[in-house]
């Protein structure tokens, strides 16, 4: 259906990758994998049509319809969701025009005989048949059916899209996507500003379509729920695999066994002749065979292991100050913002050493109440924290805090302490900012490098609450296992207001579910939560709403 052939993408001397191959069949689900840079965002826009290769081509049938989510939204603020929404149907609207202009013009000409003529009524039938096999008849109820699917109210169908967050904005993406009906989807990190109803009910549209999917994302369990096949973009070369994601990590585990061996064995080869010639280059005897040695090394193809595995890298929060029995209790506290209840009467009592989760649909208080146990909202009630307690809290705009100012290795060096400073190099490292990467200033960084770095400074900060609002955002796949590992050790309290169940999954034993204006505790892990709820897509969501 594409064929991609040759491509190569060269920008300010770099090469990100170089003659890549590949083709996208009907019904194909790719996981498009590599670590942060290697270019998968660049492939995909590529497809998309929105950016140009430097060379190469690639080739999209006339009548395959491709959509592309980026992970950075376009809806127009002038717009309501309903219009929004309806942009899905904008060409056929614009055909609709243009056949009604030229009938018009037919109806004013009298060359009957001319080929002007013959030219409009050829334009005119071409049109036609196209627009008149699309079904418009229940264009607006299509619209209005799909959006109260993905959880919208029908007030919220005439407000701007102005007045909604990310992840809602991102549902109406999704709604234009979906009522495009499109050949070939290509999603970039769809689930960034998604909660766990809406990547579910995502999964599930996925799965039942028999539509091409190219996706890119850091979610572990979207991806694997998903996916059947998995393109991995490293070091300027792809690597195409008939597989799952969880299959995939596996043969490229092997893969590189095997490279490293190869490399290994390469690397004594070379020693061995360099040797040879260093020893007989004066022999004249053996002139022939050192010349000939010499020339088998400047042409020699070096094996290159992909990169580097720090996958062993484990990182630990210091030991934590104690803090009193129940860190957290709070006892009918609710909070409105106007005439607008966010939630009301909740009550519960974090205990010291709980991992808990907050969850819920985009909107319904998780992050509100965050701000209220950190005393940065009013509300009603009474939240009371324990005795020493010690907060380190990451907002979703955390990253946005760091001082600019700063170097990298800097920002991290000036909060390091003990034997924790002899190991800044290997962290730093681990969250991709090994080498020169940590001499960057923050002002230099992107949102996610950002993202990255004030994380890092949590796990140096000697605390007994942490509570991250949504953390894992920005972060691939080994620097969330990095987090992971380090707050599964970390031996004080833990409130994660997070959507990813993968990251999720063994590091929450307790629940609390934010909707419909009430917060409800759930004495589980999130896959039981989940198992509990019947949660297994997004139309059980709402049957039960």
């Amino acid at each position: 259906m594409i064929t991609v052939e040759g491509l190569t993408v060269e920008f300010g001397g770099t090469t990100l990758f170089k003659d890549i191959s590949f083709q996208i069949n009907e019904s194909d689900r790719i996981a498009l994998m590599g670590k942060n840079g290697a270019g998968k965002s660049t492939l995909l826009k590529i497809l998309a049509g929105v950016r140009n290769a430097t060379r190469g081509s690639v080739s999209i049938p006339k009548e395959c319809v491709v959509a592309y989510l980026p992970q950075h939204l376009m809806t127009e603020d002038g717009r309501t969701v309903r219009e929004e929404a309806s942009q899905a149907f904008a060409h056929l609207m614009e055909a609709e025009a243009e056949i009604e202009q030229l009938n018009k013009e037919l109806a004013e000409r009298t060359d009957y005989e001319s080929d002007e003529y013959m030219a409009l009524i050829e334009r005119v039938s071409e049109l036609s048949e196209k627009f008149y096999a699309i079904d418009m008849t229940h264009f607006e109820e299509d619209v209005e059916k799909t959006l109260l699917g993905l959880g919208f109210e029908r007030s919220d169908l005439d407000r701007p899209t102005s007045e909604f967050s990310g992840g809602w904005r991102m549902r109406i993406e999704l709604a234009k996507l979906l009522l495009k009906n499109p050949d070939v989807l290509l999603l970039d990190e769809p689930t960034n500003h998604l909660d766990i109803e809406s990547i579910m009910w995502l999964e599930d549209f996925i799965k039942t379509s028999s539509k091409a999917v190219v996706v890119i994302s850091h979610d572990r369990r979207f991806v694997d729920a998903i996916t059947t096949r998995t393109i991995e973009v490293t070091m300027g070369r792809i690597y195409d695999y008939k597989a799952s994601y969880s299959h995939y990590l596996e043969l490229r585990k092997e893969r590189r066994e095997q490279q490293q061996k190869q490399y290994e064995e390469q690397q004594k080869m070379i020693q061995e002749t360099k040797d040879f010639i260093e020893r007989f280059k004066g022999t004249y005897s053996k002139t022939l065979q050192v010349q000939s040695r010499v020339k088998m090394l400047e042409k020699l193809e070096l094996i290159e292991v992909d990169e580097e595995d720090t996958s062993a890298l484990r990182l630990k929060f210091p030991p934590s100050p104690r803090s009193g029995s129940y860190p957290v209790q709070a006892d009918n506290v609710g909070k409105s913002f106007g005439d607008h209840e966010v939630f009301n009467n909740a009550t519960f009592m974090i205990e010291r050493g709980d991992k808990v989760a907050f969850v819920g649909r985009n909107g319904e208080g998780k992050s509100t109440m965050v701000k209220c146990i950190m005393n940065e909202l009013e509300h009603s009630g009474t939240l009371t924290l324990g005795h020493n307690v010690q907060i380190a809290y990451f907002a979703q705009n955390q990253a946005s805090l760091l001082d600019e100012n700063l170097t990298v290795f800097q920002t991290i060096d000036d909060i390091a302490k003990g034997d924790v400073r002899l190991k800044i190099r290997d962290m730093l490292g681990a969250f991709m900012f090994g080498g020169e990467e940590s001499t960057k200033k923050v002002k230099v960084l992107s949102g996610g490098e950002r993202t990255r770095l004030a994380i890092l400074k949590l796990l140096l900060e000697p605390v007994n609450l942490l509570i991250l609002d949504e953390p894992t955002n920005h972060l691939d796949l080994k620097t969330k296992d990095i987090l992971k590992q380090a707050l599964q050790d970390f031996d004080g309290t833990l409130i994660l207001v997070s959507h990813d169940r993968d990251f999720l999954d063994g590091l929450v034993t307790k629940v609390y579910e934010f909707g419909h204006k009430r917060v409800r505790e759930h004495l589980c892990g999130i896959n039981e939560f989940l198992e509990n709820k019947k949660l297994e897509n997004l139309h059980d969501i709402e049957r039960k709403s």
